[in-house]
């Protein structure tokens, strides 16, 4: 591997690591700040889209600054990244997500090794899954397209708005829905609740890529032209 893969790859598992310490320490904090769950979901949302929007911006110009499989997968079958990095960037991301959760233990003095029994089932969750994650990929595909340098804010004011819309609150990363498994906190998801959301994350992501692709025409590369 040449070094400019290895600074990628490097990139995507610090800024995966900063994400999920992120996503879990403020699920913490607010957890301990308030009983009332409206109050501590917006504790929990707030960091989590400034956190993306400064993430993507520092590590755009690096990796991309993917930080999910979901938009990696994008991203690959848009012939954008090769299937080596892809694979890579996905190793990355999730290992990264996990040492973020434990990051977020530490810095609480929590234990380090948790596993969650929060559930997160049934069609209600994994609908929302599907949405949240479409909306995700969909917003940085035409983003990208439309407004390329206002791809940070327009992905932190997504995730900020979905974490209010979907009876999930928005996970819409594989790497964060496993990376949160570990975690028996408020951000956590159980175990054996991972692989529907899995499911229904990448399957958001393949009909966003479907529909970015047909909307601007971005099958053979070439742009819509308004008529």
């Amino acid at each position: 591997m040449n070094d400019c893969l290895y600074r990628r790859m490097a990139a995507e598992a610090l800024g995966s690591c900063i994400l999920l310490a992120t996503v879990v320490g403020s699920g913490i904090m607010a957890d301990r700040l308030s009983t009332d769950p409206a109050v501590a979901l917006l504790c929990n949302t707030l960091p989590m889209g400034a956190i993306l929007f400064v993430l993507i911006t520092v590590m755009g110009p690096i990796s991309g600054a993917h930080f999910n499989p979901a938009v990696t997968l994008a991203f690959g079958l848009r012939r954008e990244i090769a299937v080596k990095p892809a694979t890579l960037y996905v190793l990355m991301q999730l290992g990264g997500a996990i040492l973020g959760t434990w990051l977020a233990h530490a810095m609480f003095d929590m234990p380090l090794s948790q596993l969650s029994d929060k559930v997160r089932a049934g069609p209600s969750q994994w609908i929302s899954e599907v949405v949240a994650t479409f909306g995700l990929v969909f917003t940085i595909l035409a983003g990208l397209r439309v407004k390329a340098d206002a791809v940070p804010m327009l992905v932190g004011g997504y995730i900020s708005a979905a974490y209010w819309f979907t009876a999930s609150t928005s996970f819409a990363n594989p790497a964060v829905v496993l990376a949160r498994a570990f975690t028996d906190t408020f951000s956590g998801i159980r175990l054996r609740d991972v692989p529907a959301f899995m499911v229904a994350d990448f399957g958001g992501a393949l009909l966003a890529l479907w529909l970015a692709c047909w909307l601007f025409h971005d099958i053979d590369g070439h742009q819509h032209e308004p008529a």
